[in-house]
């Protein structure tokens, strides 16, 4: 029943091996942390991961309630809604996305002018909408650890953006993580 769970979590980890950039580039040189990081990320962990949610999407599971033309109709809008922040987050990061390298520069325009992973805020956004049109125990299972996966990837991905662009500290004070207009408060 929870074989989905295999390649779900194995796709979450070779994904987030793209946060070590700095490292491998430092091992291998800048082409070959770059060509890893790519190769790892995009060629392997996505498309593992995606086999992961199709497969908890396929599992018989119990209903965690049932779905209605409204969960239906906000499950699609949070899923368009996700998808064009990524869109949007991809095409203001151009090349960067596929191919990290340790020569990146900062990008502060387009989505990351609001927050500083909007990538992770339209897959959230996506996951909300998949679990509102699969009300599932396995389907929520699967949101949540694509949650926490999320979570854990920005924090491993901002300590290696702070290695390889120093103004990413200030930018990290200046712009909220997942959702615009929540700034840190004052201590």
């Amino acid at each position: 029943m929870y074989t989905f769970l295999i390649p779900l979590l194995l796709g979450f980890a070779l994904n987030s091996v793209s946060d070590f950039t700095t490292t491998y580039s430092r091992l291998w040189g800048e082409r070959g942390g770059r060509l890893a990081s790519s190769i790892l990320r995009n060629v392997v962990g996505i498309p593992v991961w995606a086999a992961g949610f199709c497969l908890a999407f396929r599992t018989p599971s119990t209903m965690l309630f049932h779905p209605s033309l409204i969960s239906d109709t906000l499950g699609w809008l949070a899923i368009i809604a996700g998808a064009v922040v990524i869109s949007w987050g991809l095409l203001a990061l151009r090349w960067r996305a596929a191919m990290p390298s340790v020569r990146d520069t900062l990008v502060v325009d387009g989505p990351y002018a609001f927050v500083r992973h909007p990538l992770y805020s339209g897959m959230f956004l996506e996951f909300a909408g998949l679990l509102l049109l699969s009300p599932t125990r396995v389907v929520g299972l699967a949101c949540i650890l694509g949650l926490v996966w999320g979570l854990l990837q920005a924090r491993l991905e901002e300590i290696d953006l702070v290695k390889r662009l120093p103004a990413y500290v200030e930018y990290m004070q200046r712009v909220p993580r997942f959702v615009p207009g929540l700034k840190k408060r004052s201590t």
